[in-house]
């Protein structure tokens, strides 16, 4: 048995503990918003936080998110109102929208932990997250306009 908390809901699964978690996600919970990309960990469409840290869940096993907290695309707002999303939607970032939620909780984690990054930090951070349709300078756009965002809130 797996007991993790996903989107600050505890949960319980009797699957198999090399399950990945991207499956365990998308098929016993039926959480959706995070994608199958390459089932390689490279192109970030299946990104969540594992308290609080950017990883990936295609090849992460639930055994070893045992016990911890799992935030999906679906948790990151109640009302799709956290920075990252309203950036997102500011600078018109999705195209086909299939990567989007990998890269706004890549997004998110680097912003949790640099409210200030540079072009050198975002290039850097969102390097492992592929865009297919090529929005990379939207991408970087809206995280500059979440972090400032950010920081106009906390003055």
């Amino acid at each position: 048995m797996i007991s993790l908390t996903v989107n600050n809901k505890i949960i319980k699964l009797d699957i198999e503990p090399q399950m990945p978690l991207l499956y365990a996600l998308r098929d016993e919970l039926k959480l959706t918003g995070t994608k199958f990309g390459c089932g390689a960990g490279l192109c970030g469409a299946c990104t969540v936080h594992l308290d609080g840290q950017a990883i990936r869940s295609c090849v992460t096993p639930v055994s070893a998110v045992d016990g911890k907290k799992i935030t999906t695309i679906e948790g990151l707002s109640n009302n799709s109102e956290h920075h990252i999303q309203i950036a997102w939607k500011e600078f018109k970032v999705p195209q086909c929208g299939y990567c989007q939620s990998g890269q706004m909780m890549s997004a998110s984690a680097l912003l949790s932990q640099n409210n200030n990054p540079t072009e050198q930090d975002i290039e850097t951070f969102m390097q492992g997250n592929i865009c297919r349709c090529g929005t990379y300078k939207r991408i970087k756009k809206a995280i500059q306009s979440a972090a400032q965002n950010m920081g106009d809130k906390s003055e």
